[in-house]
């Protein structure tokens, strides 16, 4: 499936001048059908795991109880 640009900047909750940089810096591919700028969505959906799993282990990671020191000694 192909997005437009507003399109994608919607799909990856982003702006439509952070899209065309990314375009312009080459790190979204493009087809151009002569008039419209088109972006093929399947290229994001391993970002979007990637950034999925990333949030899921930072959460993990601050849910985690923080264990009590055993060299802490009681000074009263």
């Amino acid at each position: 499936m192909y997005l437009t640009i507003e399109e994608t900047a919607d799909y990856l909750e982003l702006s439509t001048t952070d899209i065309v940089r990314l375009i312009r810096e080459k790190q979204i591919r493009t087809l151009s059908d002569g008039e419209t700028i088109l972006i093929y969505k399947e290229q994001f959906n391993l970002y979007l795991r990637e950034i999925e799993k990333y949030k899921k282990e930072l959460q993990e990671y601050l849910d985690e109880p923080i264990p009590e020191d055993i060299d802490i000694k009681d000074e009263d």
